[in-house]
């Protein structure tokens, strides 16, 4: 069975410095699947690999088994903070070099309606608070109605309580939208709650460490058995390999 976003990176150095060699990742359509490890293993830039803004890496990306170079409209991402123009309107951002027609306006007002946003079109991101600018973030991910989406800590910014309810909103959009998700992750409970998947990667070791299913019926219960028990065997790992 074909991946639907196949990411092998061969060699990706900063510098002299080699962040990630012979690692491989593939994504089939619906999967849910989360990046942990520690900083500077690679996890940030694996992402941006994936979405075509970093090419300077000897590998390749393939997309339904179609090579890829650069930035397209399948593959949307949403990065830690939400990164909107402060002199556009929420709108305007969303909609940020799709042009403003009718069916443009018609678009970002649906996904206002669907990340909880109703009549904010024409608000400014200074009158925002961090949970709903995530939520404008959120919609300007999906306006080019992405198969793929890829997230970078997207919700570490925020208080608990919002993080929660944005970690709810994402399972949604992403079941009504039919997405495929790859999220990068410092939050272990949060990677428990939301993968099918969870990858580790190892700055050391290179390549992914170590990858545990998260066989649990959706929707979850927050700290369960099953989830201390997995969280478990993760940290396990964490600390065999030094990284914690």
């Amino acid at each position: 069975m074909t991946a639907l976003l196949e990411v092998h990176i061969a060699d990706k150095r900063h510098g002299a410095r080699q962040v990630l060699r012979d690692t491989r990742l593939r994504l089939h359509a619906g999967d849910i699947v989360s990046l942990i490890g520690a900083s500077g293993c690679g996890k940030s830039t694996l992402l941006s690999i994936a979405a075509g803004l970093d090419r300077d890496f000897r590998g390749q990306v393939l997309l339904d088994g179609v090579a890829q170079a650069g930035v397209r409209r399948d593959i949307g991402v949403i990065f830690q903070e939400p990164r909107l123009f402060p002199w556009l309107t929420v709108g305007q951002n969303i909609a940020f070099g799709q042009g403003a027609g009718a069916g443009n306006a018609a678009a970002v007002e649906r996904l206002l309606d669907e990340v909880g946003l109703e009549g904010y079109a024409g608000a400014l991101p200074k009158q925002l608070s961090g949970g709903q600018a995530q939520r404008v973030a959120i919609a300007r991910g999906l306006f080019t109605r992405p198969r793929v989406l890829l997230l970078d800590e997207p919700f570490s910014a925020v208080d608990a309580f919002t993080r929660m309810k944005l970690q709810h909103l994402l399972m949604r959009v992403a079941r009504e939208h039919a997405l495929t998700l790859l999220l990068v992750t410092h939050d272990i409970d949060e990677a428990l709650y939301l993968s099918d998947r969870v990858l580790l990667l190892d700055v050391a070791a290179g390549p992914v460490a170590a990858e545990f299913a998260v066989p649990l019926a959706r929707p979850r219960v927050r700290g369960d058995s099953a989830q201390a028990a997995l969280k478990a065997a993760i940290l396990h790992r964490l600390e065999a390999a030094h990284m914690i």
